[in-house]
This record gives C-alpha cells, structure tokens and sequence, in this order.
C-alpha cells in the first residue's frame, strides 16, 4: 500500500460511522491488484509468459495450487496489470521487442469456468476483451461467435494468451475442452490452466502455487483489515490466531474475518469480539468450499441456498426441508428437492445421513459446504438472491 493510499484510508476512516471502511477490502471474492506475499509466483508466471515480449506466443502453462492458496489472485492481477500497463483502449497489449514499437497486439484474457459453461459463452467471453465491438448475449449461433473470433485472429499481428481458471471443478469448461474450443485460432491463441490440479496428461509449465504460510497469512488478513476496517478493530494477535486456525487458506481466513465483521455490525459493536470470530469460524466449514462457488450460481439456485440457510435441516429428511423451501421461495417442492440433490452432487451442499430405527431406505438430510454469513451478505447487498 502506497503513501497516498494510505492517507486516503485515514481519511476515509475518519469519515466512517462504524467499524468498516471499505467492505469489498474484507470480500473473500475480491482480489488485489497486489497479492501479498506471492512475489516469487509471478516472477514464475512471467518467465512463463516472456515470449509476448517478443512478439510469440508462450507454450501452454498451469498455475496450481492448493485451495486458498492464491491462484486466482496471482492469474487476475496478472493479467490486470499487463492490460492497464501495455493497453490501448480496446484494453490490448501493444508489445514491444528490443528493436522498438512492433505494431503487434496481444490480448490476456481471463475466463472464470464457474460463470462461463458452454461453448457460446466462452466465446462470448473472450470476444468481449478482444474486440471492440458488442458482443451479442443472444440471438446468434455459437457458430457465428467462433466465426467472428477466427476473423478477430486473421490479421498475423494479433494474439491472445487466454486463461481458464477452476477448470477442474465439477459441471466447469474443462481446459480440453477449451482447448478445443480455441483450435480454429490456434496459431493465434496460447492457454493458462489455473486451478488445483494441472490437466489430465499435462506436459506444459507448471507454475506451482504454495500454501500459505502462517506469517504470509497474517500479512494478508492485516493487509485487508488495514483499508477495510477502522484502526483498533481487529488487534495483531487476533489477525495472527486467524491465520493460523485458517491453517494456510487464504479464503477461509478471509471469510471468517468478514462473517466477524458482519456480526460485529449487526451487534452494533465498536470491534470485532472474540464471540463474534468463534462464531464466524464455526460457519466456515472444514472442509468446504470456496463461497464463490455458491455465488456463481443461478438466481433460482442461489434462492435455495437461501432457504437452505434460513429453515432448520438438522435430524430432518430432504424431503420435509425441500418443502419448507418452497413455502419460503414460491417455488415447488418437487423443483426444490432436485436441486438440493444436484448441488450435492456439485459438492456445494453435503449430504448427511439420519439416524434410522426402521430397515428401509436410510434418510438424509442437507447442510451447506460453504460459508453462510459471506454468502448471504455478497449474494446481493440486503442479503437476498440476485
């Protein structure tokens, strides 16, 4: 954090009712434009991409890492500054070589799987950092998108390293299959796998991403308490005991200090108090996953989740949950009981068997493998589903 940054965060703070600043700055879904403490890993990824400056394309790469580690952050903020750097306004790349100014164009694009599904979309989404133009969200054939995309790509000065992050996630665009995707601009078009693991038969670079350590951790969660709260919120033991619960993982750190934070303000209290980090801790399952991945749901999904979080499941089948969800959301219960099935097998919600005394069919009910205070305040800004 710079020194004007630094003067506008007190400054800010001075003019703030309350314990929080800025709340995106506490987000577990917002990256800096800086990670802290991933230094080494982007000198790894632009070593990996060092044939844009020279007016190549990079052989394919990975960037691994276990959850919470960074890989998003490292990849994004990458890619940002890149863009804003070396842009032009159609937020390209005119790169250089040695000789001076080569007149070529190189794009970065990032593509988040978990939003971008199928072929017309992932066509969509690179089209929309490429070209200048309005990219069309209907009426058109994926066809046509790929059409537009290869004539985007005909001129020999014009390229693009395209990223694809939590592409090993389950129902994500898998990297071969964005692969295949890309192949009518091939000779144009290099590829970033970002996720946990590396594709299956993977022979590119890998840029591996560490667990954090605890001191790294620590430096993160003050780096976001330092411009997202007010001083004297959290105290450096408190941060420190964060990180280390968090045991290396950046999201759930975040997202227990922001579920503190929102108790806190719900309290009308003036810190964020031990009751509230315990109780903030205990809603960040272990294991769970990220709450993104919730919020990249659908609007009927995320209005499940919601009534998920709100009706009492525990000791009672899925059959009686999923009906009391439908009182509460307007839809039906049938509808309710098959997506609470879908996104168990998504992994976004667990499956807990019930005690039985009978011999039949043992029942189960549902719990959430997210962080239910972060989701319910980022789903939209008075809590309910967007």
């Amino acid at each position: 954090m710079n020194l004007a940054e630094r003067i506008a965060r007190r400054r800010s703070a001075h003019r703030t009712s309350g314990i929080v600043v800025n709340r995106n700055h506490l987000s577990p879904v917002v990256h800096r434009s800086e990670p802290v403490g991933r230094g080494p890993v982007l000198e790894q990824l632009l070593d990996a991409l060092e044939p844009v400056f020279d007016d190549d394309l990079p052989e394919p790469a990975a960037v691994v890492g276990p959850a919470g580690s960074g890989t998003s952050a490292v990849v994004t903020a990458l890619f940002d500054a890149l863009n804003a750097r070396l842009g032009e306004p159609t937020r390209s790349i005119g790169t250089t070589t040695r000789a001076g100014s080569s007149g070529a164009v190189t794009w970065f694009v990032y593509v988040d799987a978990r939003r971008v599904g199928s072929p017309f979309s992932f066509y969509r989404a690179v089209l929309s950092m490429v070209s200048n133009d309005a990219v069309p969200e209907s009426g058109v054939g994926t066809d046509a998108l790929r059409e537009r995309l290869r004539t985007r790509f005909s001129r020999p000065d014009r390229r693009a390293v395209v990223a694809i992050d939590h592409h090993d996630e389950p129902e994500s665009l898998s990297y071969g299959r964005v692969r295949e995707l890309v192949e009518p601009v091939d000779d144009a078009v290099a590829t970033v796998a970002v996720g946990q693991t590396e594709p299956e038969d993977w022979a590119g670079t890998t840029v591996t991403v560490p667990t954090y350590r605890h001191h790294e951790l620590a430096d993160v969660v003050t780096d976001r308490t330092s411009t997202g709260l007010t001083a004297g919120t959290l105290d450096h033991e408190t941060v420190r005991e964060v990180a280390i619960w968090a045991d290396g993982n950046a999201h759930d750190a975040l997202a227990a200090l922001f579920g503190a934070t929102l108790l806190a303000v719900e309290d009308g209290a003036d810190r964020i108090e031990r009751s509230h980090l315990e109780a903030a801790m205990e809603d960040v399952p272990e294991p769970g996953v990220h709450v993104d991945r919730a919020l990249s749901l659908s609007e009927t999904r995320q209005r499940v989740l919601c009534g998920l979080i709100d009706v009492d499941a525990a000791d009672r089948p899925i059959r009686e949950v999923a009906a009391e969800i439908a009182e509460r959301s307007g839809l039906t219960a049938g509808t309710v009981k098959r997506f609470l099935y879908e996104l168990a097998d998504r992994g976004v919600i667990e499956r807990v068997p019930l005690s039985t005394s009978g011999s039949g069919r043992r029942p189960s009910t549902v719990v959430p493998r997210f962080p239910t205070l972060a989701f319910r305040a980022l789903a939209s800004p008075d809590g309910d589903p967007r």
